[in-house]
């Protein structure tokens, strides 16, 4: 599965960021993807296709789920991805007909409670929004902080109906079958369409993704911290 990671807070080459936000973005993405990637393998099990587990992808080790070349790109270029749980769809409970769109749901779902637990010192006024940081280390609420916006991104990234992402399982499972029939069309396609979003529009001054991704995840922010 492709892990992007087009922030419309993070700038097009992470080597600009100072060293704080480095580390704290390098932390974020560790646990991110490597919960991610291990919550779509554990939800294939639960529905009873064994591959995951006998890859070794039922695990929390980062090692297991990181991808060397997509982990560079990641902090360089600020598109990416990690390794894909492979799982065989014809093996997943037939009594469960969304099973294949829970499974593709469990990913971007472990996102979002990850930002939830986050923004439990904010919503509760454990810490302040905005701390002091040192030149090495980023504060707590500013590791925080950056802890949200970047699985609240990710999650919303990663529902949009295109393959490799999520969403287009999860959308192909749901929406009329005259609709499911039209995304597997375009799927050989969407990997290019993507790369053009991301890389080729914004340099023409069409930034598609933060229009499309920048609101909700505001609104996300708001109503998980309440501030």
């Amino acid at each position: 599965m492709v892990f992007s990671f087009p922030l419309p807070a993070i700038e097009p080459a992470m080597l600009g960021l100072s060293l704080p936000l480095l580390i704290s973005r390098i932390i974020t993405l560790l646990i991110a993807m490597t919960v991610h990637e291990f919550c779509h393998a554990w939800a294939a099990v639960s529905f009873g296709d064994e591959t995951p587990r006998l890859e070794g992808r039922l695990t929390l080790n980062p090692l297991k789920h990181l991808d060397p070349i997509g982990s560079i790109l990641l902090l360089v270029a600020g598109f990416g991805w990690a390794k894909p749980v492979m799982i065989n769809p014809y093996a997943l409970d037939r009594k469960s007909p969304l099973a294949l769109m829970w499974v593709s749901l469990a990913g971007p779902f472990s996102n979002f409670m990850l930002a939830v637990l986050a923004a439990i010192p904010f919503r509760f006024h454990f810490i302040p929004l905005v701390t002091g940081t040192s030149a090495i280390f980023p504060s707590f609420a500013e590791f925080l902080y950056d802890f949200m916006v970047i699985n609240l991104t990710l999650m919303l990234f990663n529902l949009i109906p295109l393959a490799p992402l999520d969403g287009e399982k999860i959308a192909v499972s749901v929406l009329p079958p005259a609709w499911g029939r039209a995304l597997e069309r375009i799927a050989p396609y969407s990997t290019y369409i993507l790369l053009a979003v991301v890389f080729i529009l914004p340099l023409v001054g069409v930034n598609v993704l933060s229009a499309v991704l920048t609101p909700p995840l505001n609104n996300l922010m708001h109503l998980l911290t309440g501030l």
